[in-house]
């Protein structure tokens, strides 16, 4: 059974599971960069890992592709024509690292607290501490140092400030704290191995933690490190991924296009948002094709119709918003894409939020009873069509563009905030990560103003039909402020 494997993602503020470079091996470039990118870089081969690795899994790794390290980092190149369709590389499960290497002493004494991103950061641990005696040094000794990674749990709070903003914030706190759970959790465990662990400290397992969630695979046999694999840098657009066989017990890459020699050969992690690229992995992309935004939405403690909305919302199953990876949102979060045409049907705005946002409108109990009897005619879904009161849905919808313009503007000071990008008193890290900063917070500033604008488009439609219905325009005043972006 063949199936795609996928980069570890998790956004732990839901437990679901961005171009600025930084110099080292775990940095993913664009694609846009990608057809040219060979001519810059000299592969420089890394004579003793590719023959250590085929020892190791007793098989043939890869015959069409080279390690070379580039400004951007460690990465493959083709060495010989590749077609689309081609076996680039195949890893068997025997030579890539899962928690399944844990000792199983150690293993016995972890709680079921602790989780197999955890249990696979103490197997790196474990083969770091060995160093050159280690069985798999060749490719431990490869991996990022800890004053590599970009991860935004790495960032300052004085850098972290500068995505505020964005739902990253929380979710690098939220991260951080599950990281320091685990190593209370291990630190136990570990105290029994004190000729192994004895030095391990909370940095230690911090770093081994972002390499676990920055480069490991995961698919249905768990999570896995496949050496070679992860030397490929990412592309959005790339049709090519990890694929693992559970009955051959082996993960392999087709090419999805032709490469010629010398030429970057890229995969795709995952169909990820800057906010994912740079909390799990530490880069982000000038322009995602991925991209989306969280925004949060609740009911206020202070509406009389509080109790009877959540309770509407919960019986007629509000859709649950899911992003590209078949991730759900949580009850109060909604996902947001971008809408690149005016005359699209609104995909990018979920149903959820729309939903959501004519609830929270209602201001009696007759209103919210009409909501379920239309609801009732459409499978029971709060915004499967639109409202026949045609001035409820105009208002409920002017609300959204009023909390988009808002969180918009809010946005753009953001952006500005963050200064030039480059200055000769700017340290070379904070300047990547105000980069990267830039790349996240202009990329879901583009997005709420996409929606925006097609939530205007919508409203000013609603008022042109209702004008023509009833042959008076009573919503010219509304619709006009509307178009100048006044709520």
């Amino acid at each position: 059974m063949l199936l795609g494997a996928r980069k570890i993602s998790r956004h732990w503020c839901t437990r679901r599971p961005n171009l600025s470079l930084s110099h080292t091996p775990s940095t993913k470039l664009n694609s846009h960069i990608s057809a040219s990118l060979h001519s810059l870089c000299q592969v420089e081969e890394l004579d003793d890992f590719l023959p250590w690795l085929e020892r190791k899994a007793g098989a043939e790794i890869s015959s069409v592709l080279s390690i070379g390290k580039s400004a951007y980092g460690r990465s493959l190149f083709a060495s010989k024509t590749i077609r689309a369709g081609d076996c680039i590389l195949k890893v068997p499960f025997n030579a890539q690292l899962a928690p399944d290497n844990l000792n199983p002493e150690l293993k016995a004494l972890l709680s079921d607290d602790v989780g197999d991103v955890a249990k696979l950061a103490i197997v790196v641990l474990l083969e770091q501490k060995m160093g050159h005696d280690s069985e798999w040094a060749p490719y431990i000794s490869r991996l990022p140092r800890l004053e590599e990674m970009h991860n935004t749990i790495f960032w300052s709070e004085g850098e972290l400030e500068m995505i505020r903003q964005s739902s990253v914030y929380q979710e690098t706190i939220n991260q951080r704290s599950q990281i320091q759970q685990d190593f209370l959790a291990i630190r136990t465990a570990l105290k029994n191995f004190p000729e192994t662990f004895e030095s391990i400290t909370y940095e230690d397992f911090m770093h081994a933690y972002a390499l676990v969630t920055s480069r490991a695979w995961g698919s249905t046999k768990g999570y896995s490190l496949i050496p070679f694999a992860d030397f490929s840098n990412h592309d959005g657009t790339s049709e090519s991924i990890v694929l693992s066989d559970e009955d051959k017990l082996f993960s392999e890459v087709l090419a999805d296009r032709n490469y010629t020699p010398g030429e970057q050969v890229l995969i795709r992690y995952g169909k990820f948002s800057n906010a994912t690229l740079l909390l799990d992995f530490g880069f982000t992309l000038p322009y995602n094709i991925h991209g989306q935004i969280q925004i949060q939405g609740s009911i206020p403690h202070h509406d009389n119709l509080r109790e009877m909305k959540l309770d509407l919302l919960k019986r007629h199953h509000r859709p649950v918003s899911k992003d590209d990876n078949g991730f759900s949102s949580s009850m109060d979060s909604f996902t947001i894409k971008e809408i690149r045409s005016g005359s699209g049907k609104g995909k990018g705005i979920p149903q959820s939020l729309r939903a959501f946002a004519r609830v929270l409108c209602c201001t009696s109990p007759q209103e919210l009873s009409d909501l379920v009897e239309e609801a009732a005619q459409h499978d029971g879904r709060l915004a499967r069509r639109p409202l026949t009161n045609i001035s409820r849905e105009i208002k409920a919808h002017q609300m959204l563009i009023s909390t988009l313009t808002q969180l918009a503007e809010d946005y753009d000071a953001s952006v500005k905030s963050l200064g030039p990008i480059s200055s000769p008193a700017t340290r070379e890290r904070l300047s990547h990560r105000r980069q990267m900063a830039r790349d996240l917070l202009s990329g879901e500033l583009r997005i709420l103003e996409s929606a925006s604008a097609w939530l205007k488009n919508y409203c000013a439609t609603l008022m042109a039909t209702d004008c023509h219905r009833d042959g008076v325009c009573s919503t010219k005043q509304p619709r006009r402020r509307t178009e100048r972006g006044e709520m």
